[in-house]
């Protein structure tokens, strides 16, 4: 019986190669023919692993955070179980492909009713006209009951002819490597913020450090006005003026301070601890991070394969290519095959006999005849998100390619400015002293002191800032060129593991 259907499985096998909606190009983005800010001072493109940008900064309390959060941040166990769910994903896709076969097992008893129609046949069939009541040859429902065992496999298959299941698995592999690109983009975000975090908490400690000498310098002062006042070598109202100065600086400390603890707390979260899980070890800047030297921007058309953020809208949008596919294919016919293969008998000892065979085939075809336009309004709707995904994809490129040009500005800049606050510090520096040689002798009142004193505090504060803003300007040039991953990245979040959310087994 099943050689009769192996000419229309093969028939329907060769004729499954059409597949409707349209076909996946990559589009072609504009981009120029080279950026427009000028490549900044000190570019170097042997000096920084672009893929470990953070190495560059030479400190390990970074270096050792960035592993840490990669390892264990929730952003990245987030990426990794998205994974998991493409592949998973990938998989039914591929299913629906192939047949689907059932097993099944069973006994059923039916006892008859005295009234039923089924009955009078029974006493019909064991009935010989002559008086006697012997087994007949044909059918015995004996007590008007009947039991039967049955044993099989049954097994359908939809054939892929107009092409919608290809299309499906099509849209799931570009999930897939959305994913993928994904959760590369997120190892790259998390390391980008881990590090921008740890440079703000850094800054904020120099410019700690800058007050807490100016404290301790203006302590000593204020105990030596305090005895040239005693002896009369100066007046008692630049002892008040100087401790007042002295307050008015520890005052700045404080919101410092504060500012620090928050970086604290957020670098603790990124890396997945509690809190103030890192207090401790970061209020101890045993390191300074040095200024690392600048990367070549390369060409703008770069970032389309550096980026993971490109990469994955650009898979995005090649899923929502697929999903036309998908709905156009509704618009057409369905075939399936049907067959089973059965062992029926009503004892139980017969069960196993090719007796007791049953084969059963056949094939099935559904037409969309009416659905007052549902179909049509489903190509419709996927055919304006793909033009979503176009847009975004696009809008992603000219995003990636806005980072570029604005770090590149902000590093040429921020160069530009910490090298004139250094010489504006070296400056303060000279005149502090100048000035505190005449005041030594008479020749200026506390107050020129005091100002020189407070210029200089304020350049040394600027620059401190100026040096963390250059080291941040640098930290986004490495992102925005694509930096932060390379092919370990992927294979080590898919080796995150999922949390156990049933707790142990009873019993266990």
């Amino acid at each position: 019986m099943l050689r009769k259907f192996i000419p229309g499985l093969m028939a329907a096998t060769v004729l499954a190669g059409c597949t409707v909606g349209p076909n996946y190009t990559q589009p072609e983005v504009a981009t120029p023919a080279q950026f427009t800010e000028t490549a900044p001072a000190g570019t170097s493109a042997d000096t920084v692993d672009l893929a470990h940008w953070w190495t560059a900064f030479g400190d390990p309390e970074l270096d050792a955070l960035v592993k840490m959060a990669l390892a264990d941040s929730p952003d990245v166990k987030t990426a990794a179980s998205r994974l998991r769910e493409a592949r998973v994903a990938e998989r039914l896709a591929r299913a629906n492909y192939l047949p689907q076969v059932n097993a099944a097992g069973g006994v059923s008893h039916i006892e008859l009713s005295k009234n039923s129609g089924l009955s009078n046949i029974a006493k019909l069939f064991s009935d010989t006209g002559s008086g006697d009541s012997g087994p007949p040859d044909g059918i015995q429902l004996p007590g008007g009951g009947l039991t039967t065992y049955s044993a099989g496999f049954d097994a359908s298959w939809e054939i892929d002819l107009f092409g919608g299941n290809k299309r499906t698995e099509e849209g799931a592999a570009a999930r897939l490597e959305l994913a993928q690109w994904s959760a590369r983009d997120a190892a790259v975000s998390l390391a980008a913020e881990v590090a921008r975090t740890y440079l703000e908490l850094r800054t904020l400690q120099r410019r700690e450090a800058v007050m807490r000498d100016e404290i301790a310098r203006q302590q000593r002062l204020v105990s030596l006005q305090t005895n040239r006042a005693r002896v009369g070598l100066s007046p008692q109202t630049d002892t008040v003026r100087e401790n007042a100065n002295l307050q008015a600086v520890q005052a700045q400390l404080l919101p410092i301070e504060v500012e620090e603890r928050i970086r604290m707390h957020a670098l603790a979260v990124l890396a997945g601890k509690a809190p103030g899980a890192l207090v401790g070890e970061l209020s101890r800047p045993d390191t300074v991070a040095a200024v690392p030297p600048a990367v070549p921007a390369g060409l703008p058309s770069d970032l389309l394969r550096r980026r993971p953020d490109v990469r994955a809208a650009e898979r995005q949008l090649a899923a929502a290519t697929a999903d036309v596919g998908v709905s156009v294919a509704d618009l057409y016919p369905k075939f399936s095959l049907t067959g089973a293969a059965q062992l029926i008998s009503t004892a139980l000892t017969d069960l196993i006999s090719t007796d007791s065979i049953q084969l059963r085939g056949g094939a099935q075809a559904m037409f969309p005849i009416l659905d007052f336009g549902r179909r049509r309004a489903q190509i419709d709707q996927r055919q304006e998100q793909r033009q979503q995904a176009y847009i975004r994809y696009q809008q992603t490129v000219l995003g990636a390619m806005k980072d570029v040009e604005d770090a590149l500005a902000r590093v040429d800049g921020e160069q530009k400015r910490r090298s004139n606050l250094q010489d504006s510090v070296d400056s303060a520096t000279r005149a502090l002293a100048a000035v505190q040689a005449r005041y030594d002798v008479g020749l200026v009142d506390i107050s020129a002191v005091l100002q020189a004193r407070g210029a200089l505090l304020q350049q040394q504060q600027a620059l401190a800032e100026s040096t963390g803003a250059l080291q941040e300007s640098l930290a986004s040039l490495y992102k925005a060129l694509g930096g932060g991953w390379d092919d370990a990245t992927l294979k080590s979040i898919d080796a995150i593991q999922p949390t156990s959310l049933d707790g142990p087994k009873k019993g266990a």
